[in-house]
């Protein structure tokens, strides 16, 4: 059973089903979704870099595990850069990202930096291995919507003062889909530990040049690095959703994790659905199948 599991996990050939593709995708919205809840629950104790540090040293550590225990074959000199690079494009984003968080509308400006993560990538796909079928298309458009309304906030209509960062964060974002997905066939866990080493140098970097080494509760140590453990694992089933099956598919689907940080806020911290939020939560939901469809 467990190497039926590694072998699902780690071979690099493509499947004829569109099943594969989709389940690895929707295992990355809910392991994106719970990390993001988890995460932003940490940084609100803690500082928030710290945290994101911790949690890619987690990470890290854990594909480092997976990868050694199944004997996974390291990647290509030619897969390893491209890993790399996708590590520094999401890490550089992610550091953009907060600081565009702090200066402006937050809901605005993840939604920006979300869309744009989404679209640029399945813009790509759609020029190089051509236009997917009507109903999907329809499960794109309805699913960049949905994402939009989820992260968007209700109620302030004025420019963001930090929506050219969030512009830059979610071209950032766009750059890890890409250059994951050309990384190539590898190893899913071995190209995921390799993205996040360079994504872990970006961000010791910012906590270093911060200076701010607030000492972190016990609490806060186990959730910064439980966060990093299901974001990490998130990375590898999004390699996987992009080596069996297209590109756009494996983006858009995965893009869709705000959903589940919303759920959970709502369910745990009692947090209120806005009309727009439970809008673009149906308008997620119903992407899902259209998609999958295809």
């Amino acid at each position: 059973m467990t190497n039926d599991l590694h072998a699902t996990l780690e071979s690099p050939m493509h499947s004829d089903s569109q099943l594969l593709p989709v389940a690895f995708s929707l295992g990355a919205v809910f392991s994106w979704g719970f990390s993001d809840f988890i995460g932003g629950y940490a940084a609100q104790r803690a500082n928030a870099f710290l945290i994101a540090m911790l949690g890619h040293v987690s990470g890290l550590l854990l594909m480092l595990t997976i990868s050694l225990s199944s004997h996974a074959v390291f990647p290509s000199a030619y897969g390893a850069r491209w890993a790399l690079t996708a590590g520094l494009c999401g890490g550089v984003a992610l550091a953009i990202f907060y600081r565009a968080l702090s200066s402006g509308n937050m809901g605005v400006t993840a939604a920006v930096a979300a869309v744009l993560g989404a679209a640029i990538p399945t813009i790509f796909a759609m020029v190089t291995e051509g236009l997917p079928r009507a109903i999907a298309m329809a499960g794109f458009i309805l699913a960049g919507v949905g994402i939009w309304l989820l992260c968007r906030t209700e109620g302030d209509n004025s420019r963001p003062k930090g929506l050219g960062l969030a512009v830059l964060a979610g071209v950032g974002f766009a750059g890890f889909f890409l250059c994951m997905r050309e990384a190539g066939q590898g190893s899913a866990s071995w190209l995921a530990a390799l993205s996040r080493s360079a994504s872990l140098v970006v961000t010791v970097t910012i906590v270093l040049l911060s200076r701010n080494f607030n000492r972190l509760p016990l609490r806060g140590l186990g959730l910064g690095a439980l966060a990093g453990c299901l974001d990490v694992t998130g990375s590898m089933l999004y390699v996987r959703a992009s080596q069996t099956g297209r590109l756009d598919t494996a983006v858009v689907l995965t893009s869709l994790y705000p959903t589940i940080t919303v759920l959970l806020a709502h369910f745990i911290l009692k947090e209120q659905f806005t009309r727009w939020k439970l809008l673009g939560l149906c308008a997620a939901l119903l992407a899902v199948p259209l998609i999958a469809l295809q």
